[in-house]
């Protein structure tokens, strides 16, 4: 069945790091949010295995020789017995490298569109195994990440809110990031059932952190400029670096704040999205 699915950036409202393993791996604790703009998969069934990519973005990917999304074909067709096919186009709106999970919603973009085509299921294993960020990816909707980020809980109810994203277009590598993190680990956070309103999301969110802000920003500072930009914005009531950095994200109350605060914004070298984010509903105890 041919069509396109839109791959939702995954943007982190908090992140504790909350312990270490031997492997050197880190558990985390964060929120994961995904608002409505991504990359986009388009998939033409009955096709050999290809693989095109346009986009903004695309020149970042040139080089790539094993992208997640040809990864995540083979992994899913070797699970279902079958030999990977269709052909893929990447359409690459997403910054590379930029902390909102670009490579890995595509992957599961691929997976849910792949599944849905040949009538099978997405082994878990399999979305760990293209990366920590894959599993929350598939279902593309909030929720609470742990252990590595693979582990997920439900998300608290969330209001309607308007939301700005802005990338100042420098990558930065999440293994750097986590090298240059000191001190100790962070206590999971304690979330309500859900926020009435974007204010009290808001203020409760402001007492939690993004433990990898202050080394992202001492590896590239222009992540502050970006802070005290988002900051300035009238409406605006908090503003954090999502996942590694090193796209920044603002909430504001509603989605005319936010496209006004999108349009101040915009400035040569500056990825800029802005828009207005769903309520969702509180989990069912």
């Amino acid at each position: 069945m041919a069509g396109a699915e839109l791959a939702r950036a995954k943007v982190n409202l908090f992140l504790h790091v909350t312990g270490r393993r031997a492997d050197g791996m880190h558990h985390l604790d964060s929120l994961a949010f995904f608002p409505p703009v991504g990359d986009v998969i388009t998939y033409t069934p009955h096709a050999p295995l290809s693989l095109e990519i346009d986009g903004p973005f695309a020149a970042g990917l040139v080089d790539e020789a094993d992208n997640l999304v040809l990864r995540a074909a083979h992994g899913l067709a070797l699970s279902a017995g079958r030999a990977a096919s269709g052909a893929f186009r990447l359409t690459k709106n997403l910054p590379v490298a930029s902390g909102i999970g670009g490579g890995s919603a595509d992957a599961a973009a691929v997976l849910r569109v792949l599944a849905a085509d040949w009538g099978c299921a997405i082994p878990d294993a399999l979305a760990v195994s293209l990366g920590a960020d894959v599993p929350v990816c598939v279902a593309s909707m909030p929720a609470r990440m742990g252990g590595i980020g693979a582990a997920l809980d439900a998300a608290p109810g969330l209001p309607a809110f308007g939301m700005v994203l802005v990338n100042p277009g420098v990558a930065v590598a999440t293994a750097a990031i986590f090298r240059a993190r000191k001190g100790g680990f962070s206590e999971p956070a304690m979330l309500p059932t859900y926020w009435p309103d974007v204010a009290a999301m808001a203020a409760d969110l402001a007492r939690l952190r993004n433990d990898l802000e202050p080394p992202a920003l001492a590896l590239a500072p222009v992540i502050g400029t970006v802070l005290a930009a988002l900051r300035a914005q009238p409406g605006c009531l908090l503003a954090r670096m999502s996942g590694s950095g090193a796209t920044c994200f603002a909430l504001f109350g509603d989605a005319a704040d936010a496209l006004s605060a999108t349009a101040a914004l915009r400035q040569p070298g500056w990825w800029v999205w802005g828009g207005g984010c769903a309520a969702t509903p509180a989990p069912q105890r």
